[in-house]
């Protein structure tokens, strides 16, 4: 059980909206799932409902919780304010969101990566290998890859020199999170392959092969945002014909 300090009501509120974060992060819960019902939680925390109700209430208001009346609590985002600094998580059409995030990213990361094989630093490089050694790493060992993931993209755009591309970053960062949290991994195998490739041509100083890397990287991720969307849509036509028959 978690145990908190008596204190103000307002500061005990966020510090268990604070808590619960972290408990659907390290659950994990993940997208879709219903967490524990009020009652559950107020005892796992080892503090009234009308706490866990205030918490509750500030994860909605950031995306990050859904209440459906009459069913429960569920996680529909589970990207951290940090990890979602432009505030993208609150909307509700996950996949039309992903798609457009890649389209800005097919217009800039390709430049992004030729860029840096110009400008960037031995100590850049450097960096740069690490990153992807480690986000391979975590991939490969079943844990949250995604800050890593993040840290990775950063790099490049940082390798760029370019302090405009910098200012761009949150847009990546937003992307590399909604499509994580859309796919859970399926892609675990391209995505090691195009990271190695990005950082061997970038290391190389190789522009073209970098552009090259980095818009392969984004088109296996678009082409699996494609096809699960079409199959998401196929299943809802499946669903309404199914009706159909049963109303006639």
């Amino acid at each position: 059980m978690y145990r908190f300090e008596k204190m103000n009501k307002k500061l005990l509120g966020s510090q268990v909206e604070e808590e619960l974060l972290n408990y659907i992060l390290n659950e994990p819960i993940e997208i879709g799932q219903k967490i524990p019902n009020e009652f559950e939680l107020a005892e796992k925390f080892g503090v009234g409902r009308s706490t866990i109700r205030e918490a509750v209430k500030g994860l909605v208001s950031k995306g990050i919780l859904e209440v459906r009346r009459g069913s429960g609590t569920y996680v529909i985002n589970t990207s951290t304010p940090e990890e979602d600094p432009l505030g993208l998580g609150g909307i509700d059409d996950k996949y039309k969101l992903a798609l457009e995030l890649f389209d800005v990213r097919l217009m800039l990361e390709p430049e992004i990566a030729s860029l840096a094989c110009e400008y960037a630093t031995e100590e850049d490089l450097k960096q740069l290998q690490e990153l992807c050694r480690e986000t391979e790493e975590r991939y490969l060992s079943g844990r949250n890859h995604i800050n890593k993931d993040i840290e990775f993209h950063t790099c490049i755009a940082r390798c760029s020199k370019n302090r405009v591309v910098e200012i761009l970053v949150p847009v990546i960062n937003s992307a590399v999170v909604t499509f994580a949290n859309l796919t859970h991994r399926m892609l675990m195998k391209e995505t090691i392959e195009t990271h190695r490739a990005i950082t061997e041509a970038i290391t190389k100083r190789d522009a073209v092969g970098a552009k090259c890397a980095m818009i392969m990287h984004l088109t296996y991720n678009r082409q699996t945002i494609m096809k699960m969307l079409e199959e998401q849509n196929s299943e809802k036509i499946e669903n309404k014909q199914g009706i159909k028959s049963r109303d006639s």
